[in-house]
């Protein structure tokens, strides 16, 4: 999904998701985020939520203060909330905590933490009154998404503020996106899809913004998107290999055998099928070829994007744990008691966003290396210099490989931790923090450069392998170097280069490239 994307796809004509007691998986998050997919409450979660909302109104009438519920909130935790003064305490929390500043988050993202939200109450750990949850999924289902604006949170005591603006909403307050995109007040689209705004009662503000769905949603949206990209970067490396006039022998099962890491395993067997067949290795695969081993950005390819493999592996059973977590504070346990927790804190999420920022970067910057040995006729083993046409007149690809090296250098900066910081707040009652929003961030962005950096070598594997002419390439690259002639010329005279890079960046937008290549490679 491109970082930019502002409108909501046609709605889905699948069943809705049942969301229940239980975890949803991650491609019932993608379809009703992405794809708006509609979601109904199930039974089992109807009626948990019945029996929790019931403790908590036993509560409410207690002299005893409870936190959340007779009570302020985080630092003002220890000052009793008078009977007729809870509704506007509600009221109060989400209208102050939804503080956050700066242009607004993409559609997907907000759509993400509303369902997450949705889902943990649907645990019946929260004390939500089911009709709140109703009205929640009814604004999901009717394509209603709060602006929720970039900067906010401090990823504890969960993602406050984003989820304090999708509660805005859910109150009549506020602005939010309808389905068309249009931006329109919150009370107004709510009146338009047949929704009447929500009074909250006692516990359900904390019930709405306590959570670390922001976080996970936007872990999930990046793995779902990294998965994909590695796919692709296996098969535009076998491209880039193809073209130097590398070796396949290096990728050979036997010799990763000798190392068994499950993710350099399956990205050096992808590139030896994609690679095989190839009339072009072959030309050179006997004893002639003096060339005793090929450079470590082919060379090592797997290893590389191996690692970034397994990394999302590691990030895939974290994100799996949280969608079976209740995450809220306080919470109502089984036996009935409530008790205040630390469950919200961001840590797990934040650390897998920034470990996946950092193989994210590795996978982008090995790919620049391929590019660029490409460009430089003394390393490309017979291609013109920068894949120019007409050499000395035309630049060729100079500077597709500028912008992929613009890009690789943000992306080491974006792969610079944010879980290893931390700011205090709330009057030193919440004196740490994960910065998990931050991760995820700039997790988004990391994924949005390394789509730009894989289109750019792509591109340029393409059009070497055209200058390799008579030979041809493999039947996996082949097909991907065809597919890439639907979108842009063969070689010529210098065009402008933007709009083909950007042709490329929408086939892997689209999912083009891998399903070209799904049927030709085995498994």
């Amino acid at each position: 999904m491109n970082l930019t994307s502002a409108v909501l796809p046609t709605p889905s004509a699948l069943e809705p998701v049942e969301i229940g007691v239980g975890p949803m998986t991650p491609a019932e998050f993608l379809d009703v985020t992405r794809g708006r997919r509609a979601v109904v409450i199930a039974a089992d979660a109807l009626a948990e939520m019945t029996i929790t909302r019931n403790v908590i109104d036993a509560l409410a009438g207690d002299t005893v203060p409870h936190y959340g519920i007779s009570t302020g909130f985080g630092a003002l935790a220890t000052k009793h909330i008078s009977v007729d003064r809870r509704a506007a305490l509600q009221t109060s929390l989400i209208r102050s905590h939804a503080a956050g500043s700066g242009p607004a988050v993409e559609i997907e993202v907000v759509r993400g933490l509303m369902l997450l939200r949705l889902s943990t109450l649907c645990t019946g750990r929260t004390g939500i009154r089911p009709a709140t949850a109703q009205a929640y999924a009814g604004m999901l289902n009717a394509g209603i998404t709060p602006v929720v604006p970039e900067y906010g949170s401090l990823g504890c005591s969960g993602d406050l503020a984003p989820l304090a603006a999708a509660a805005l909403a859910l109150i009549g307050e506020g602005t939010v996106n309808d389905a068309s995109g249009a931006e329109v007040a919150a009370l107004a689209a709510l009146t338009a899809a047949g929704l009447t705004p929500v009074v909250l009662a006692e516990k359900e503000g904390l019930a709405l913004i306590n959570g670390t769905d922001g976080m996970l949603g936007m872990l999930l949206m990046a793995l779902a998107d990294i998965n994909e990209l590695l796919d692709v970067a296996d098969i535009s490396a076998a491209m880039s290999v193809e073209a130097l006039l590398g070796t396949d022998r290096v990728f050979a099962s036997a010799l990763h055998a000798l190392r068994p890491q499950l993710g350099q395993g399956i990205s050096a067997a992808r590139m030896a099928a994609a690679l095989a067949g190839s009339p072009i290795v072959a030309s050179h695969a006997g004893p002639e070829d003096t060339r005793v081993q090929d450079a470590y950005s082919l060379r090592c390819t797997p290893a590389v994007h191996g690692t970034a493999r397994d990394t999302a592996a590691h990030a895939a059973l974290i994100a799996d744990r949280e969608l079976a977590s209740a995450i809220d504070n306080p919470v109502v346990l089984p036996d009935g008691s409530v008790q205040s927790n630390g469950n919200f804190h961001g840590a797990p999420l934040a650390a897998v966003l920034d470990f996946l920022a950092i193989s994210v970067a590795d996978v982008a910057n090995i790919a620049e290396r391929r590019t660029d040995r490409m460009l430089d006729a003394n390393r490309s083993h017979g291609l013109p210099p920068f894949l120019a046409y007409e050499v000395g007149v035309d630049s060729g690809h100079m500077i597709a490989q500028y912008t992929q090296a613009g890009i690789v250098a943000e992306l080491k900066r974006l792969a610079v931790p944010a879980s290893v910081d931390s700011i205090p707040s709330s009057a030193m009652q919440e004196d740490h923090v994960s910065l998990g929003w931050h991760a995820g961030r700039k997790l988004r962005r990391a994924v949005d450069g390394l789509r730009r950096v894989l289109a750019v070598e792509i591109l340029t594997a393409a059009r070497a392998l055209d200058f390799r002419a008579p030979l041809a390439p493999g039947p996996v690259t082949g097909a991907v170097h065809d597919l890439v002639r639907t979108v842009v010329d063969g070689p010529g005279p210098d065009r402008h280069l933007g709009p083909e890079i950007d042709a490329v960046v929408g086939l892997l937008d689209s999912h083009a490239v891998t399903s070209t290549v799904q049927p030709l490679l085995p498994g």
